[in-house]
């Protein structure tokens, strides 16, 4: 029916379910116990098809990456290859100590890795001790050529904040060895895998009508694309995305990963999705249905995301009236994405001077709306 909004993509692998810890609502349904993993082959066709595709960035995510270290090391070196930025996101559970964390990354860092995003918090830190954590952090900042982010879950009530970690012996080592070293620490937070069980969160975190208009779209959605360790593709990396059926695009080994993206393209909802995010989407239901409760209900998007997909009073809203978005969806789109004031001047202008890679507006068609790509 039309083309997507744009043509940046990171592709998010998932080689296995796998995980050194069990997090109470992990995101993507992992643990110890559960064994799925992708085929290697398979890992590496869709490395190669997002080399092709012009992907920019692939992820090796899970479960926990590190299980499978010789495919994934050959992974980050074939993506690496081909051209593509490589991150890897791990609990870090092998840095038990400093040689061996020392060991870890120098061979990811030999295998092509650009980028390395450590996860922790209260939960994570139940099977693997903060120090793991710092001393991946102080072994990554020695090597010099790793892009360093930490990722801290938020509840209420929660013992490791991003104050905590920088008070710590080993993170003021990490300034001490690599003063011009900045590790981004990140705290988000931690979400049930359910629509409507309330995670318990400070007031200013949750979204409600005061603060709705800060929430802005999903950069996921349409942006990342996720083949996990079952062999589905999604076309997010949220968390909870097992469980949306209306995620999953096809399969990796039956299903192009162009296929897969055209698939998602085609499919509006998703597309209101990337450009407004689901907590606005939730709050427009809510205007059609004053019984749809959401106000302070979500500090997590994708908990919101899950709403909207499970939640039959919403699907009935916008079954019934997202047509009345249309229009906006598209032109937020065409803005956010696709204008470009230098070519605008240069169509006002012909005799001013074009750089290459200007955008245009949008196309019409016979086919219905379609946006240009770059």
């Amino acid at each position: 029916m039309f083309e997507v909004i744009q043509r940046a993509r990171t592709l998010s692998l998932m080689p296995t379910y796998r995980c050194t810890a069990a997090c109470q609502h992990c995101g993507t349904f992992s643990s110890p116990r559960n064994r799925s993993r992708l085929d290697a082959e398979l890992t590496l066709s869709a490395i190669d098809q997002a080399i092709e595709n012009k992907y920019q960035v692939v992820v090796f995510t899970g479960g926990e990456p590190t299980l499978l270290r010789d495919e994934l090391l050959v992974g980050i070196g074939r993506a690496a290859a081909g051209g593509l930025v490589t991150r890897v996101v791990t609990n870090a559970w092998w840095a038990a100590d400093d040689s061996t964390a020392n060991q870890w990354i120098t061979a990811l860092v030999e295998a092509g890795l650009h980028e390395i995003n450590f996860s922790t918090g209260d939960q994570h830190v139940r099977f693997v001790p903060l120090e793991h954590v710092l001393r991946a952090c102080r072994a990554a900042a020695r090597c010099g050529r790793l892009t360093i982010c930490l990722m801290v879950e938020i509840v209420e009530a929660r013992t490791v904040t991003q104050a905590l970690i920088r008070d710590h012996p080993i993170f003021k080592d990490v300034a001490r060895i690599a003063p011009d070293r900045d590790i981004l620490i990140t705290e988000s937070p931690w979400m049930p895998i359910s629509a409507r069980t309330r995670g318990h969160y400070a007031d200013e975190l949750t979204v409600n009508r005061t603060n709705i208009l800060k929430r802005g779209g999903c950069n996921s959605c349409l942006s990342t694309t996720s083949v996990q360790a079952d062999g589905r593709i999604a076309a997010c990396c949220g968390l909870g995305m097992r469980a949306i059926p209306e995620l999953q695009t096809g399969h990796i080994r039956r299903t192009s990963l162009r296929q897969a993206d055209a698939t998602a393209e085609q499919d509006f909802l998703k597309r209101w999705i990337r450009v407004e995010g689901p907590e606005r989407i939730l709050a427009w239901a809510a205007n059609h249905d004053p019984s749809i409760e959401w106000e302070d209900m979500y500090a997590h998007r994708c908990q919101a995301c899950l709403r909207i997909y499970k939640d039959g009073k919403v699907r009935e809203v916008i079954r019934k009236h997202h047509t009345e978005k249309m229009a906006d969806v598209f032109l937020a789109e065409w803005l956010l994405y696709h204008f470009d004031s230098k070519a605008d001047a240069q169509a006002a202008d012909p005799s001013a001077p074009s750089e290459p890679g200007g955008g245009s507006a949008p196309v019409r068609s016979e086919e219905g709306p379609r946006a240009t790509v770059f």
